[in-house]
């Protein structure tokens, strides 16, 4: 065995540490699990990419909607929802 020392943003840890802890894995466990997936799967086991211009626009929306500078529809229920996205 070795040791690998990682820096880490120490929010990240608390999250991942309390994900891993729900699914009864330690840090090092589930580091094991990444590192042997990303050699049988030959790369990193999931898809890394920038998000297209559709993504960036709607993130900015996003962002708009939080600093109050767009409005936002609301809905009560999803049926509402559904019924207002039928509508249109």
């Amino acid at each position: 065995m070795t040791t690998i020392n990682v820096r880490v943003d120490e929010n990240v840890k608390k999250q991942a540490n309390a994900l891993f802890e729900e699914l009864g894995l330690d840090m090092s466990t589930a580091l094991n699990l990444f590192l042997r997936q990303a050699i049988s799967y030959g790369g990193i086991p999931f898809e890394i990419r920038r998000p297209n211009a559709a993504t960036l626009a709607a993130l900015e929306e996003v962002e708009q909607i939080k600093r109050g500078e767009l409005k936002a529809k609301r809905y009560n229920s999803v049926d509402a929802l559904f019924a207002d996205l039928e509508a249109e």
